[in-house]
Parts: C-alpha cells; structure tokens; sequence
C-alpha cells in the first residue's frame, strides 16, 4: 500500500494549480493525511449552467481534481504520475451560494493502480451534493 509522500504538502498542490483549470476554478486544498484529502471551491457564477444550476462539470473537477492531488500525495516510491482511467459521479444535489466541500479518501493504494472515493457536500449545511469515484493509473518513471 502507497504512503503518504513527505514531499507533497498542501502548499506545493495549491501553488501547482494556480495556472491550470484547478486554480482557475478556485479549488483549495485545505488537508492531506494518510489515505485522505479534504478540499472546498467557493461557488461563483462561471460554476454554474445556463439553467442556473450547479454545473456537473463543475462538481466532477472538484472531486477529480482532490482525488488527483491525492493520488500524487501517495504515488508510490519509483513512480513519475498518473493519469485517471475510469470516472463515475453520481449526482444528488445542487447549491446556488457558498461554497462546496470535498471529502477524498484512498479504497485502494496499489503499485499500478489506486482508488478514490470522493463526497462533495455544501460546505454551510453538509448536505451531500455528489459522490463520485476514479481509479488511476500509476505511471513508472522512464528511466
């Protein structure tokens, strides 16, 4: 099973995203522990559909992207990255205001693969919005 890396902290994941889609977003990583991560995005305007819903692609960059960070968090010794092979969210929610939270946590920590279940909840009333879960791929370094 993958440790948690000493190398990987809360800051380095945040300053990481700052240019790419998670900072865009307004994702913050805001905990790293064994086997967990715990996350939030406050909710604006260009999260949501034309319909005025909480748009789903918003909800799934959420959890992919604290389950991604958690992955990097536990790559095993030896491995480069990752890339995500498999998604699924299920969505039972919406929020108009606030922010959301995300809750990532390992089911699995293999050598070549890992597994993340995920919770997104409002993060006012922990009303739970989607669940969501990925398997990723881990890449050997090229040597």
């Amino acid at each position: 099973m993958s440790k948690l890396r000493p190398d990987v902290s809360i800051e380095l994941l945040n300053e990481r995203g700052q240019e790419y889609l998670p900072g865009y977003l307004g994702i913050e990583m805001l905990e790293l522990s064994q086997g967990s991560m715990r996350s939030r995005m406050p909710v604006k305007q260009l999260h949501f559909a034309p319909n005025n819903f909480l748009h789903a692609a918003s909800v799934v960059a959420l959890a992919d992207t604290t389950c991604g960070y958690a992955t990097i968090a536990h790559l095993p010794e030896g491995a480069a990255s990752f890339t995500t092979i498999e998604l699924k969210s299920n969505h039972l929610g919406t929020v108009r205001e606030g922010s959301i939270a995300c809750v990532a946590t390992a089911q699995h920590l293999g050598k070549t693969t890992q597994v993340w279940d995920a919770v997104v909840t409002d993060e006012a009333t922990g009303k739970t919005i989607a669940l969501f879960r990925c398997t990723q791929m881990v890449l050997a370094s090229q040597r």
